[in-house]
Formats: structure tokens, C-alpha cells, sequence
């Protein structure tokens, strides 16, 4: 099955229904590692990019002064209680990041936030539209309102650079294909991350399961440049094998350090260091998915 599947793979076929549920169901995770391992060399070569963020609140966004020179992006998460109150941290987020580039809140507080000034979605992003946002820091594929959410903010020309899982569903498949689809018709999204946000202490996942999911994501996500694992919730272990299953980028690395455990043990060093112990290049980027030097 595998041969016949990177076969239609490098045929630039999409994978129908049935294989895609051949695929999940895989026992051999090794070979299923080599297939989406595949899928991300022909698409970015022996390159991985990672990107260090800076966050903020919007109790801390009129703090004096700028933010890390080390940042590559100001990600403003937060749960704003007006509008008013999300135009001005946004205003202030952008005085002080200079020409860092910056993201703020995601569709589900963008969602929230309409809901509870009485207004529609397009309105409220109109208003942050003109307050500078150009994009939100993230979009969760398995929101119930998604596909509308994503669709009010492309109308608003607010792009969306990364979609993610919030919880680890057990639709999570239906939902990836799914979403191929809708960004045949909605482009511009170029980073999904698969492994859930919010973690089950009392049920969770495995290794295995985790791997699993990046595989069968970069190779079933045909329309999706990039497959992301976030670094500070999943750490370096988990992190440094993904990249030898599909996924190409590490984001959230921490921008700030407090120097105590010495240069080598540096978030951006231990990065490095992973990514080449993987036998792939790190590359650092911005928010932009512009090379940092």
C-alpha cells in the first residue's frame, strides 16, 4: 500500500477518502514516517525554520520601551473585553514592536469578543482591520464556527498565518481532509499544526499517537506548505523526531533568556542543535516566514 500510495503522492494526486482512512489506520509507523518524511523533502529540501516569539497581554502592551531585538514575531494572545480595549493594545503593540512583525488573538477571542459587545464578526474585525491588524496569531480548525470565521477574515484581508487543533478530537482526520478542501476555495494559509494545544493530563497522548498524526497531516494536507510543531508545549524530544515525520517547522521558541545555564543551553542553541542532530539545516525566521540572519 505504501508504494501505491507515494506513487499517487508523486503523481501530485489527492488521496481519496478510503486511503486517507488506509493511511490513519497504519500500524507500520516507521514506513508511514518515510512516506510524509518524503512529501516534506520534495516540498523544502533539508531546511527546518524555527521562529522565536515574544508574547504579550494586553495588561502589559503600553509597557515602555521595545520589545527583544531577539523576536522574529509579538504574538498579542489575549481576551479582550471591547473593542475599544483590543484597538488600543493593538496600537500599542505596534509602537513598540517597530518592524517586528506582530499577531494578535485568535479567531475563537475574535469570536468571543463580538459576541459579548452584541455585534457581527465582520464589524469587529473591520474595527481591528483599522487598528493595523494584518494577521491573528492563530485559527482552530476544530472550532465549531471555522469555516465561516475563516472566511469573515479573508473578506476583512486579515490573513491567517497558522491553523491549529485545540483538542485532540477524534474527528481530527475527517477534519483535516475537510479543510483541504476549503482552502481550495480560501487560500493563503501556510502552517497547520496537528497535535492539540490543550493536553489531557488525565488521558494523554502517546508518542506514537502524537507522530502519527504529524505523518498522516504532511501527507494528506496537499494544499498546506507547512506542517508545525510548537516547541515550548511539546519540548525538544518530541519536537527534533516530528522532523523526520513530516513536520519542517518549530514555532514559539522563547525569544527571551535569562543567560543562566550558559550559551550552549540557550533556547535558539538547543534548537539549533536539534534540528542538526536531525541532519536537517536550521533556518530562523520571522512572523513574515522571512529569513532572519
Amino acid at each position: 500500500m505504501l508504494d501505491m500510495l507515494s506513487a499517487k503522492i508523486g503523481a501530485h494526486e489527492r488521496l481519496t477518502e478510503a486511503e486517507t482512512q488506509d493511511l490513519a489506520a497504519m500500524t507500520d509507523i516507521i514506513g508511514l514516517g518515510m512516506l510524509a518524511e518524503g512529501v516534506r523533502r520534495h516540498r523544502h529540501g533539508d531546511r527546518v525554520t524555527f521562529l522565536r516569539v515574544c508574547h504579550v497581554t494586553l495588561a502589559d502592551a503600553a509597557d515602555a520601551g521595545p520589545f527583544p531585538d531577539s523576536a522574529g514575531e509579538v504574538r498579542l494572545i489575549d481576551s479582550p473585553v471591547s473593542i475599544e480595549a483590543a484597538c488600543a493594545g493593538l496600537r500599542s503593540v505596534f509602537a513598540r514592536a517597530g518592524h517586528t512583525p506582530v499577531s494578535a488573538f485568535s479567531l475563537a477571542e475574535l469570536e468571543n469578543l463580538a459576541r459579548h459587545v452584541g455585534t457581527s464578526l465582520p464589524e469587529c474585525l473591520a474595527a481591528l482591520k483599522d487598528a493595523g491588524l494584518e494577521r491573528i496569531a492563530e485559527a482552530a480548525v476544530d472550532h465549531p464556527d471555522f469555516d465561516r470565521g475563516l472566511e469573515a477574515l479573508v473578506h476583512a484581508g486579515i490573513s491567517v498565518p497558522r491553523l491549529v487543533f485545540d483538542h485532540g478530537t477524534d474527528n481530527w482526520l475527517a477534519r483535516v481532509r475537510q479543510l483541504t478542501f476549503l482552502l481550495d476555495r480560501v487560500p493563503g494559509v501556510r502552517a497547520l499544526a496537528p497535535l492539540p494545544r490543550q493536553l489531557n493530563s488525565t488521558v494523554p497522548t502517546t508518542g506514537y499517537e502524537d507522530l502519527k498524526r504529524v505523518a498522516v497531516a504532511r501527507v494528506i494536507a496537499d494544499n498546506i506548505a507547512t506542517i508545525q510543531v510548537d516547541w515550548s508545549l511539546y519540548g525538544p524530544k518530541l519536537a527534533q523526531v516530528a522532523l523526520t515525520f513530516g513536520a519542517d517547522d518549530l514555532d514559539d521558541v522563547p525569544a527571551a533568556d535569562d543567560g543562566s545555564l550558559g550559551p550552549r543551553r540557550t533556547p535558539v542553541e538547543e534548537v539549533r542543535r536539534n534540528i542538526q542532530a536531525a541532519a536537517l539545516v536550521p533556518v530562523e525566521r520571522n512572523g513574515i516566514w522571512g529569513v532572519r540572519s
